[in-house]
């Protein structure tokens, strides 16, 4: 029976490793973003805020509540660490990586919804029943077992990122070895081996390296003939990617899972050598059924809801945009995009100045001159601010829009008064230029 199964009483030791890396790299993510000057280029320079939409209430802290802010989290990290009011920890954790993801979207990345949707699992688990200050002080939580189940749910999620990433590849830019060439081209200087990262041979290997790898990590981990194998891909994969590419504590978030595809008493025997092996211990009391039935299960199905919402919106999501985000649709497509904003006084007919370069920082001119939800964001902002000197405006935005290189084509419908359009959460906004295959207007 797989219920059954699921509650099998195994080695809590992949568990508690995955606590303790989880802890020092939300430590790492927290504390290296104030010393690197991330929080003060992100959240505290901008002047202007363009949060995740609907959400314009969380703004940053002023003057340096968001460097205590980010400490917080930081010490946060060190409570899951150390296994210390664990859960009290983590779900204050949650709370303000919530807020701060949801505060801006100019610098937005995957492995940030990754960190929410990890420590939302973790939250269930019980992590904190071995090495950890919560078991030290209540000896009654201690265990040394963890049910099946909790390994399963952890490669369940990263199954699902490692799956659309390789079906999100399947497109002509990343084939062909446009997008990579781009990618890498843009890092030629690296040292000693920068030369490489120009080559036409070297982009159609990492594009193909990429679909191989991701398409068959998981397997390959799960099947332990080629589990070692897998590993050392794994590591030398995602170390290269961290090196060249620069993107955070993703690779090392990425490597932690893999305590979860070895057998725990292998996990045990590398990390807790004095931990007591596991003979027996009765945890199929069910006790979990609800988190089960009533979290993981929905959390899961929308999970595999997400990422293919785009295919049920009109237009193709690397020109819209629209689907792209919680997708899984990680480095395919380089944007670039020229816009501007014509501001039109509604009782005098006259146009008005705004200097966007003025406004904003240099991120958040690329997110409005490249994303639609930056365009309307802006344009919204604009008609507030004019609001505020007493003046009712029109607002008209003539952008145009290239992809991966490509020939620059009209984005978004001059005609529209941005003033005055809404933003559709779910379905496609008419106001973005749609194309047909020839290249040719749907529009026209």
């Amino acid at each position: 029976m797989i219920l059954e199964k699921a509650y099998r009483p195994i080695d809590n030791a992949p568990l508690i490793v995955f606590r303790i890396a989880l802890g020092a790299l939300i430590m790492a993510e927290s504390f290296v973003a104030i010393f690197t000057g991330w929080v003060k280029k992100n959240l505290i320079d901008p002047t202007v805020h363009l949060p995740h939409i609907g959400f314009d209430f969380l703004i940053p802290l002023p003057g340096l509540g968001m460097y205590a802010y980010y400490c917080i989290m930081g010490i946060l990290g060190l409570g899951i660490l150390a296994g210390y009011k664990y859960r009290l920890s983590l779900a204050g954790f949650i709370l303000m990586w919530t807020g701060v993801y949801l505060m801006q979207k100019a610098s937005y990345n995957n492995h940030y919804y990754l960190l929410l949707l990890v420590c939302l699992i973790m939250l269930f688990l019980p992590a904190n029943r071995y090495a950890s200050l919560d078991a030290k002080s209540n000896p009654k939580i201690k265990s040394l077992s963890m049910p099946q189940w909790v390994a399963w749910v952890m490669i369940a999620q990263m199954s699902i990122v490692y799956f659309f990433a390789t079906i999100s590849k399947f497109y002509p830019d990343w084939l062909n070895g446009t997008f990579t060439g781009i990618l890498f081209s843009n890092i030629a200087d690296f040292p000693v081996i920068g030369e490489i990262f120009t080559e036409k041979w070297f982009h159609l290997f990492i594009a193909y390296a990429g679909i191989f790898f991701d398409g068959l990590i998981i397997p390959a981990l799960l099947w332990k003939k080629t589990r070692n194998i897998a590993f050392l891909a794994s590591l030398i994969f995602h170390l290269f990617n961290s090196m060249t590419l620069l993107i955070g504590i993703f690779p090392y978030f990425a490597l932690s899972f893999v305590v979860f595809f070895y057998p725990p008493e292998t996990i045990r025997a590398i990390f807790f050598k004095r931990k007591p092996t596991l003979i027996q211990e009765n945890v199929t009391n069910y006790a979990h059924t609800k988190a089960l039935t009533y979290f993981f299960i929905p959390f899961f199905i929308v999970q595999l809801i997400l990422p293919v919402r785009h295919w049920f919106i009109k237009g193709d999501v690397l020109w819209t945009e629209e689907g792209h985000r919680l997708s899984w649709r990680m480095m395919l497509r380089d944007k670039s995009g020229i816009t501007t904003f014509k501001i039109i006084d509604k009782k005098t007919n006259e146009e008005l100045k705004y200097n966007l370069a003025e406004h904003l920082t240099k991120k958040q001119l690329v997110f409005v001159s490249s994303k639609p939800d930056g365009m309307w964001q802006m344009a919204q902002h604009i008609k507030k601010e004019f609001a505020k000197q007493g003046k009712e405006v029109k607002i008209y935005i003539h952008s145009q829009l290239s992809v991966n290189g490509k020939p620059y084509k009209s984005f978004i419908d001059p005609t529209v008064d941005f003033a005055e359009a809404k933003w559709d959460y779910f379905n496609h906004n008419e106001w973005i230029i749609l194309y047909d295959k020839n290249g040719d207007s749907l529009s026209n």
